[in-house]
């Protein structure tokens, strides 16, 4: 099958779990950790997940001070992944039921006011990719 500029392709060796990607004319790698298995050769699909959340936010953010011309001078996220005991889970089968939650911490550098500050911190929910995991996603697979 044909790439496309706007595709990434996932490629892995079954011996392990690295992966390579390749996104445009960009190389990356993705692995696990030691202790699961994995040779560390690259960041988790997880780190990979919060990442691409923390640059989305970043660009966001970023992108909404300058057309306000806001003194943002720069933004820092800090961002965790976790899975959280479910304590009301009504439509769960099991009691022991964990859910996903992002944790995000987001620093902004520059001389604002508590106005735009707020006003920043409520434009990181509009990121594209925060909407598109709040959201759903629908995943069509086909064999090639």
């Amino acid at each position: 099958m044909a790439e496309s500029p706007s595709e990434v392709v996932v490629r892995g060796n079954v011996a392990g779990f690295t992966q390579e990607i390749t996104a445009g004319p960009h190389r990356i790698f993705s692995d696990e950790p030691k202790e699961a298995g994995g040779e560390n050769a690259g960041a988790s699909p997880y780190e990979l997940l919060t990442a691409a959340l923390g640059a989305c936010t970043s660009m966001t953010i970023g992108m909404y001070a300058r057309r306000k011309k806001w003194p943002l001078a720069s933004v820092n996220i800090w961002l965790r992944h976790l899975k959280v005991h479910a304590d009301d889970c009504a439509d769960c089968e099991s009691k022991d039921v964990a859910l996903d939650r992002v944790e995000r911490d987001i620093e902004l550098i520059g001389n604002l006011t508590a106005e735009q500050r707020a006003k920043l911190v409520e434009i990181a929910d509009k990121c594209p990719l925060h909407r598109t995991i709040t959201r759903g996603i629908e995943i069509k697979t086909r064999l090639l």
